[in-house]
């Protein structure tokens, strides 16, 4: 077992200041000294910031915005939905000058909560602005931060489809929306291309791209135990390799390839590299990344020197903003043509001449 990577104490309460590191495009050179007495916070979904994924990865960009610009940073945990509203008005009370609201669910909070302080700014991971009934909402002081994982989770689709030794992969989701499916359909989308490539049948349990409602999912992203149990039954049912898309949900995935005893079978990790991150690199095949982290920072950088915009951002293969992680300890499982094979489609994706776009990309 690879030991994990010591992480940050978490200081919970309304004002716990914490975070860690990140990248994207490089930071511009652009003075810092307005920053001095600026404000920065975040507040997560339910997984908490050391989810090992996607609030983590949130979290290390705005402590990297503290190492590096000198901002101020708070950060609130949320345990549950009924915590949003009130985590954000706490923010709110404590003056900060930015808030990012980490996740899908929590959009119609905090797009509430912009709308009533104007004067305040506000970023969204993973979702747009929303009003109560799910409509896109365009915010002069909201800036909404995506992520067209298709893109990254068909290579990934791709490359197990390539290395299954039974010819049977799986995925399944926390809950059933946009930001989880985007991950599935991607990944189920580049195994019906590995199969079309090379003549093969490899089969995906848990998400039919023709059926999506008939997907698997855990129904929340904190039970670790529905992850293992589903894993289990994946590994009953001949399946090698394994993308959890569900947060710390997805601990269940590992602790069921490790108590399977297995040497073949793996996991794909979503939104941060979960060889560095969890304690299970072994069962590492690659991960989907994020770099929520980069746009954390530049978000931060941007509003903290007057250069805000509510302008979308959303990360592709080509600006860098997902990507797949390195093999790892499994790179000598990939073979040197699977690797050419998928460098070969990721600069088709670039360039256009591959489309992978999904119902759930974001707009």
């Amino acid at each position: 077992m690879k030991t994990k990577k010591p992480y940050y104490a978490l200081v919970l309460g309304l004002a716990a200041a914490l975070g860690l590191a990140a990248c994207g495009s490089a930071p511009t050179d652009s003075t810092t000294t307005q920053t001095a007495g600026f404000k920065a916070c975040m507040v997560s979904d339910e997984g908490g910031f050391d989810d090992q994924s996607f609030n983590q990865s949130g979290m290390e960009g705005l402590q990297r915005a503290k190492d590096e610009l000198g901002v101020d940073i708070v950060g609130v945990e949320s345990s549950s939905d009924a915590d949003f509203q009130p985590n954000i008005d706490s923010l709110i009370q404590q003056n900060c000058n930015l808030i990012i609201g980490v996740g899908f669910v929590i959009a119609p909070a905090l797009t509430e909560a912009a709308q009533a302080n104007p004067d305040v700014q506000f970023a969204i991971i993973d979702s747009s602005f929303q009003s109560a009934d799910g409509q896109t909402v365009e915010l002069e002081n909201g800036k909404p931060l995506s992520f067209n994982t298709a893109e990254a989770s068909y290579l990934a689709g791709y490359v197990a489809a390539g290395t299954t030794k039974t010819g049977t992969v799986a995925t399944y989701g926390g809950v059933a929306i946009p930001t989880v499916q985007i991950f599935m359909e991607g990944f189920a989308q580049g195994v019906a291309k590995y199969n079309a490539d090379h003549g093969t049948n490899v089969q995906v349990l848990g998400w039919d791209p023709a059926n999506p409602d008939a997907g698997s999912f855990t129904g929340d992203f904190t039970d670790t135990a529905k992850g293992q149990q589903l894993t289990q039954q994946f590994l009953s049912q001949g399946a090698d390799i394994i993308l959890p898309v569900a947060g710390p949900v997805g601990q269940g995935t590992l602790a069921a390839l490790q108590d399977s005893g297995s040497t073949t079978s793996a996991a794909i990790w979503v939104d941060a590299d979960g060889y560095n991150t969890t304690e299970f690199g072994s069962y590492m095949l690659t991960s989907v990344i994020k770099e929520i982290g980069n746009a954390v920072y530049d978000t931060v950088e941007q509003s903290a020197n007057g250069k805000f915009t509510n302008e979308p951002y959303v990360g592709t293969l080509e600006n860098g903003g997902v990507s797949i992680a390195d093999f790892h300890d499994w790179d000598a499982n990939v073979s040197a043509d699977l690797k050419k094979e998928v460098e070969e489609i990721k600069q088709q994706i670039i360039d256009g001449t591959l489309d992978v776009s999904t119902a759930y990309d974001p707009s």
